[in-house]
């Protein structure tokens, strides 16, 4: 089953191939009288290419002339064959028959090729002529009758019927006119015969008329003068050593090459032997290429022969000897083609600008290679470079055509200079070349490219709006307006639309900054640029920037204890018994900046005895230096500052008020209002001395009997005091970054904080309690030692 299948695929192909062939080589023949004015009809091709007028301008019909001038136009909107030109047949074909213009008709789309045909006719518009107006014959008296004299043919340039047909004699008494046809070449020749004796006596001169008619309609004739002297005998004529000469030469001799030698001999003697040689009967285009020397009878090229313009010459020479008698030889020279003429490469169509996006097997030219020379020497073989996006494909009749066969790509290729090469098959082979340049235009297939594959910019907080932040720079490889890019920032949330933070310069690439930015409310974010180019349709390209705010040190430390915007200052209770250092408090800073901006160190700025207090610079712990003794102040009035690192740096102060006590109670543990006058303090202070001593009577009862055993057992009471942890509730996630302990330090009493802070300012607010009960000095012994809460009054 296969092996039939295949067979009939194979039989199928064939004739398909078979069908084509007739197709592509059959010619259409028409027929145009010369002479004829432009314009004239020479036919209608519809009815014999079997298509309309529609179809003939679809296909692109197109009129290619095989010879180097256009004769006919073919009219795509009628079908008429026009003539172009009025044509002479004579100056285009000469003696030559039949006289063809050839031409082809190509139609695309299928690509069907259509010869043309047009034999131009000949008409009757020349004249019979002679080379002479008159001809000078010498005969001898005693000649015999019927000796023939050969004359000189008229010439005309028409064809055929309209050639000579006939030549005639005026009546006289001596001559006649033959006219014999040589069968083997087709020449006739005219002859004119001695009919009677001639006598010099009687009559010394002849004068008669030759007439030459053609067949046309009307007739037309042409005349010569024959003279004919009488002379002396003499009577042996020159003999050739051949009556007919044949030479053959090549077409690319050059002037002055001797073609051919004739040689005749004379068997009388003196003047009559002597022989003068002569064309006899030739014509003028011959008497133009070949020069024949009267006394040796060699024959010398005098022009330039050309085997594509005519390939044979025949001439008649005539010997003529000192005594007037003549012989006569025919000579006929061959001309052999040599391979003169390089292939010509003619263009048909052809596509100057290509798409990149052009499918393959596109037909991008089509031309014809053709060489005037014959035989080997005019078969071609046509090429192109490789190595091309292109490859010729042979048709039929030397047409090829010039077809797409791998992808275009402008962006690596934007054109294209493309050399045919055309060489035959002669011996040495010539060549030609026809260079064509097609351009590939642009398609949009190519995406904007970032230069980068992300982004990092930064820019620091506080900055003026319209800043120039950084720019992204994208390239399309393609052209124009597939290569114009733009940029567009997408929107995106990253604490709200990115678009309300930074806008970009659609043409540049350039962002900038829409408002001032705050390093504590955004530390950076990142947006997505999309660059478009400006094709149809539009090819696009995103990449990531990532926008990093850098911090500025504009934010000065806030005291979160003491409470800095608190209304009063902040009391501190010191025993008077501590001794040096006695942990009295510890301030706590944040700084809502970051990096070295937020590193913080306090000092103790102002005191009311310098000596008596120290800060931790690191802590921020408030320390006693040395053991208190009753000279000291009961108030102490301290000014703490804490600086940032930052440059320049900032600072915050806090007013802390420490009030030194010999012991606490309930009534001392309610809010002191510290006057600014210091006598109102004092009465102040002694009253609520007492009223906490009398509060803390019944405790101090029971506490006494504690502190003695530790005394016992003890012999240092403050090594084995323990201080209460301060105890800070879990920093919410908007504080966790922003307050931190430097250090861990403890507070001689325990406080409860309770903390608020606002994610957005980092401000807070701070509610502080005062003890939930006493810490007593273990080592005072005038403090009354009882342990009872006293009610946990807030301070």
């Amino acid at each position: 089953m296969e092996r039939g299948c295949i067979k009939r695929q194979v039989l199928a192909f064939f004739l398909c191939l078979n069908i084509l062939c007739l197709e592509m080589c059959e010619s259409l023949r028409y027929s145009v009288p010369e002479e004829k004015k432009t314009g004239f009809l020479v036919a209608n091709v519809l009815k014999d290419l079997k298509i309309d007028v529609k179809e003939l301008s679809a296909r692109k019909a197109k009129l290619v002339p095989k010879g180097s001038k256009e004769y006919f136009l073919l009219d795509l909107h009628s079908g008429n064959l026009i003539l172009k030109d009025t044509i002479d047949r004579e100056v285009l074909c000469g003696q030559n028959e039949p006289c063809i213009l050839f031409s082809e008709i190509v139609l695309e789309n299928p690509l069907v090729l259509h010869g043309i045909e047009v034999e131009v006719e000949d008409v009757n518009d020349n004249v019979p002529k002679f080379s002479k107006t008159e001809f000078l014959f010498e005969i001898s008296e005693h000649i015999p009758t019927k000796t023939r004299f050969p004359l000189e043919r008229a010439e005309d340039l028409d064809k055929g019927e309209n050639n000579v047909q006939n030549y005639t004699l005026s009546p006289n008494e001596h001559f006649k006119l033959e006219v014999q046809t040589h069968t083997d070449d087709g020449i006739y020749s005219v002859d004119l015969v001695l009919n009677r004796s001639l006598d010099r006596e009687k009559v010394s001169r002849l004068n008669i008329t030759l007439m030459a008619v053609d067949g046309g309609v009307p007739q037309k004739t042409g005349t010569v003068q024959i003279n004919i002297d009488i002379l002396d005998i003499n009577d042996n004529p020159p003999q050739f050593s051949q009556s007919e000469y044949k030479v053959k030469i090549k077409e690319n001799l050059p002037m002055g090459t001797s073609v051919a030698k004739v040689e005749a001999t004379d068997l009388d003697l003196g003047l009559n032997a002597q022989v003068i040689y002569s064309f006899h009967g030739t014509p003028e285009r011959i008497n133009n290429l070949f020069i024949l020397n009267e006394r040796s009878g060699e024959i010398t090229l005098r022009g330039q022969i050309d085997y594509e313009k005519e390939r044979s010459y025949s001439m008649s020479i005539r010997a003529t000897d000192g005594g007037g008698l003549s012989g006569h030889c025919k000579i006929l020279i061959k001309v052999e083609d040599v391979n003169d003429n390089a292939p010509e490469v003619s263009i048909i169509s052809l596509t100057h600008i290509l798409k990149e996006d052009s499918p393959l097997e596109k037909v991008v030219a089509l031309f014809s290679v053709r060489d005037q020379d014959s035989g080997d020497n005019s078969k071609t073989i046509c090429s192109v470079e490789m190595n091309l996006p292109f490859v010729l494909k042979a048709t039929t009749n030397n047409f090829y055509q010039l077809v797409l066969q791998s992808p275009l790509d402008r962006e690596t290729v934007s054109e294209y200079n493309i050399t045919i090469t055309a060489i035959d098959w002669g011996s040495p082979r010539l060549t030609s070349t026809r260079l064509i340049n097609v351009q590939i235009s642009d398609v949009n297939d190519n995406s904007p490219l970032f230069e980068k594959s992300s982004y990092d910019m930064q820019i620091r907080e506080n900055n003026i709006p319209g800043l120039l932040i950084g720019s992204v720079h994208a390239l399309d490889l393609d052209t124009k307006l597939n290569a114009k890019v733009s940029y567009l920032v997408l929107p995106g949330k990253s604490e709200g639309l990115v678009t309300s933070y930074i806008s970009i310069n659609s043409e540049t690439g350039n962002m900038y900054a829409l408002r001032s930015l705050d390093y504590e409310q955004i530390r950076g974010f990142r947006v997505t640029v999309r660059a478009s180019d400006g094709g149809s349709p539009s090819l696009s390209s995103e990449v990531i920037v990532r926008i990093h705010i850098i911090d500025e040190n504009d934010n000065a430390p806030f005291f979160l204890y003491p409470l800095q915007n608190n209304t009063s200052p902040c009391n501190e209770l010191v025993p008077k018994s501590a001794e040096a250092g006695y942990l009295v408090t510890k301030v706590v800073a944040v700084d809502a900046d970051s990096g070295q901006n937020s590193w913080l160190s306090y000092e103790l700025l102002k005191a009311t005895d310098p000596a008596l207090f120290s800060i931790g610079a690191q802590n921020g712990e408030v320390k006693t230096r040395r053991a208190l003794n009753e000279r000291d102040a009961n108030k102490q009035r301290l000014v703490i500052q804490v600086r940032d690192n930052g440059l320049p740096p900032q600072t915050s102060t806090v007013l802390l008020n420490v009030l030194l006590v010999d012991g606490f109670s309930d009534p001392f543990l309610r809010r002191v209002d510290v006057s600014v006058q210091e006598p109102e303090e004092d009465k102040t202070l002694t009253k609520y001395l007492v009223i906490c001593l009398a509060a803390v009577s019944f405790v101090f009862l029971v506490c006494i009997v504690v502190f003695i055993v530790v005394k016992v057992f003890k012999k240092d009471p403050q090594s084995h005091f323990t201080a209460a942890v301060p105890h800070f509730p879990h920093a919410s996630v908007d504080t966790q970054e922003n307050c931190a302990d430097s250090q861990n330090g403890s507070l001689s009493r325990t406080y409860r904080y309770d903390v608020c802070l606002t994610g957005g300012s980092l401000s807070s607010e701070f509610r502080f309690l005062r003890p939930l009960f006493p810490v007593f000095s273990v080592g005072d012994v005038n403090i009354p030692g009882y342990h009872k809460n006293s009610g946990g009054q807030n301070w």
